[in-house]
This record gives C-alpha cells, structure tokens and sequence, in this order.
C-alpha cells in the first residue's frame, strides 16, 4: 500500500470523505454499478473529487440502505478490487477508504493500496477485521449500528427509513456500544491514533433519534477520539422535509453544518462540491 502522509491536526479544520457508491442499488441513486463501464465511471468520479478538494476517497460495493440484500465476499470484492486497482495505478493525492465489514474484503482492499477500512458494524461483524487492520497500519472508521430488517420500513418517494428502534437512553447506549467497538479494536492491536468513531446516521434510528443524534455529537466526540459523520442525502432528512433523495442537498448541508458545530472531524458526502462550500464556511464560523 502507498503511503500518503496524513498527520491530522483535529479541531483545526474538517476533512471531507467523498462517496464512491460502487452498487446498482444505492439508496441515493448513485451506483456506479449501472454504469457500461463502472471503473472509467469511478475513476472520473474520483478524479472531479480529488479536483474540488476532497480529503478521502470511500469505496463502498455493498449498499446498506435499509432492507437491502447481502452480498457475497466475491462479489463485493468483483465490485471493489478493479476500481480500487485502477485508483492506485492513476496516483491521485488522495486517501482511500474501503468501506466494508469483511476481513477477507479488507485483507484484498489494504493489499491493493486502501489506506482506511470503514466498518459500518464497528468490529462486531468479523472477529477477525481488526486484526487485518492492525497488521496492515490501517486506520479504522468504527460505527454504530442497531440495523434490523425488522425495523425497516420501505416507501417508494422517500425510501427505507428504521421505525419502532428501541433504546434505553439514546446516547449512553450509542455511546455504551462504541466503547465495546473501541475495546475489540484496542485487543487486535490497532493504535488509538488510527481510530474514528461514526455514530451511525441512519443505521437502526428512527428519524428522531437521528435529529437528535446530530445536535448531541458532543457528547460522542467527548470520548476523546475523531468523529466520522455520514447524513448525507438519508432517509432522515426526507421523512424531515418529505424530499425524495435527489432534492437533499439543502438538507445535507445544515445536518454538515450542525454536526461541525457540535464537534464531526470528517464529513461524508455525496455531493461534494456544494458540500466542500458548506464545510468551509462553517469551519470559519466555528473554528476561528
């Protein structure tokens, strides 16, 4: 794997981790998937964001909207391993995110030149994760993740959204369930330098506790490490303003906006120019 110099300084300025949907049946209408030719699509995409100034590349083959299906290992990394090969071939100044929950898939991305993993099951899901990421020198995005197919509830405009998620108390146990993904990833040997937490917007929340989420993040980010936030263009924003995906940019940009203010280090976005914009003028709001 190439190594591209990343030193962070965190709370001086947000880095933006562009979305490289690499499905046919993305929840926001951007598989690349679909595409005659899926890697020249990717590389063009990655290419334009690069250009307008993104910080990280995140490569996703399998979608997690809600109630949607599994995919196998080989054909996760089908879908993944080309695009990512090309991406190291063209040497963009970059980092690059593989965003699955596999071992096998993370051992294949890290070898080809991935620099991140982003586990939107934070470690639970293969107990062997950690330990590839911890030989590899990776950094690791953890997540939190309540999903259920149970829970999902599916409507044609706005799309799958989770009803009916039980919690205790919404931020201690967000935050209880981080500190076990945390606890797994310290155990395999990852260093607390490399680790991001992700409060998981939109994975097993219903609209509300999302909002709520987004206005809390400081009590997440008081945990002491970088905070990953992903409200980009989620069925939250449409159930909130009745806006099918296509129409969430406005959205997108006052939950990036907010999630700053209350302490997001990395944003993670599909639309990245207007959202380069947004970050940059909340960063020089609030981090003066």
């Amino acid at each position: 794997m190439k190594k591209i110099p990343f030193a962070p300084d965190w709370g001086k300025r947000t880095y933006v981790m562009g979305i490289v949907n690499l499905t046919p049946d993305s929840f926001s209408g951007d598989g690349l998937l679909n595409e005659a030719d899926p890697v020249t699509a990717a590389l063009q995409q990655a290419r334009q964001f690069v250009q307008a100034g993104v910080d990280i590349l995140d490569l996703g083959a399998e979608s997690t909207r809600p109630g949607a299906q599994t995919v196998t290992a080989d054909e996760e990394q089908q879908r993944l391993l080309p695009v990512l090969q090309a991406l190291v071939k063209a040497d963009l100044d970059v980092l690059i995110s593989a965003d699955t929950y596999r071992a096998s898939t993370a051992q294949a991305a890290l070898e080809a030149g991935a620099h991140w993993i982003n586990d939107v099951w934070g470690l639970r899901a293969d107990p062997q994760l950690g330990e590839v990421i911890a030989r590899a020198g990776a950094w690791v995005v953890l997540m939190h993740n309540r999903s259920r197919p149970a829970d999902a509830d599916l409507q044609a405009r706005l799309g799958g959204r989770y009803v009916g998620v039980q919690y205790e108390n919404l931020l201690q146990d967000v935050i209880a369930e981080l500190r076990l993904s945390l606890q797994l990833a310290q155990a395999a040997g990852i260093p607390d330098e490399h680790i991001l937490l992700d409060p998981g917007i939109g994975f097993g929340k219903t609209v509300e506790q999302n909002l709520e989420l987004i206005d809390r993040l400081g009590e997440i980010r008081a945990l002491g490490y970088p905070l990953l936030l992903g409200p980009s263009r989620k069925s939250f924003i449409g159930y909130t303003l009745n806006l099918p995906p296509d129409q969430r940019v406005e959205g997108t940009a006052a939950a990036v906006a907010v999630g700053i203010a209350r302490g997001a280090d990395v944003v993670r976005v599909h639309d990245v120019n207007a959202m380069l914009r947004v970050v940059r003028m909340t960063d020089a709001i609030v981090r003066r």
